[in-house]
């Protein structure tokens, strides 16, 4: 009688990008509780249908508005139904939108940079964290990247020409999405 050949579990990882919401896909407006309010950079839906092709697509998001009591987790659910609405309508999938609902000092596992979401995605969803990205306007999402050994891309938008001076030396920083996503399928195949 013979063995089925097991396909090793590492050749079915697949490698993802886990992008932020607020200042890197859409525009920073603050506290967002309402759809309407939402709008995209120019360059996002190109960038992720690009991405799309080689990556799963990943959302992470902190929402410390719903701890303070400024919007509810109903409003978040609203805002990135519109989002993953208006992307599905432009042929891109995102595979699952993670929500961070706490302020820092709250002190929980999920806010950024904390990995659990990365490591919730690998788990459910077989990503392969070490071939993987993070896009982000914010310090919290290059280290968020670094502390499962993926690379982390650093952009202007939003919040990212404010919190430049955070950023550690050495890591990736460019203007916004559209470059995010040119240097990713650059340097992808430099990285594995």
């Amino acid at each position: 009688m013979r063995e089925k050949t097991k396909t090793p579990r590492a050749a079915l990882l697949r490698p993802a990008v886990f992008l932020d919401r607020d200042g890197t896909v859409i525009e920073d407006r603050g506290v967002l509780g309402e759809p309407s309010d939402v709008a995209f950079y120019p360059d996002a839906v190109d960038a992720l249908r690009r991405l799309q092709e080689r990556f799963l697509l990943f959302l992470v998001t902190n929402q410390p508005g719903v701890a303070r009591g400024v919007i509810t987790s109903s409003d978040v659910d609203r805002v990135n139904a519109r989002v993953l609405s208006h992307l599905v309508e432009h042929g891109i999938t995102v595979i699952a939108v993670y929500v961070c609902p706490h302020e820092r000092s709250d002190g929980c596992r999920c806010i950024k940079p904390n990995p659990y979401f990365l490591h919730k995605a690998a788990e459910e969803y077989g990503v392969d964290l070490q071939h993987s990205f993070t896009i982000g306007d914010h310090p919290h999402d290059v280290e968020f990247a670094r502390a499962v050994g993926a690379r982390g891309v650093y952009v202007r938008t939003g919040h990212g020409s404010k919190h430049l001076p955070d950023v550690p030396p050495g890591e990736i920083v460019v203007s916004g999405i559209g470059e995010a996503m040119d240097w990713i399928l650059r340097n992808m195949e430099d990285l594995g």
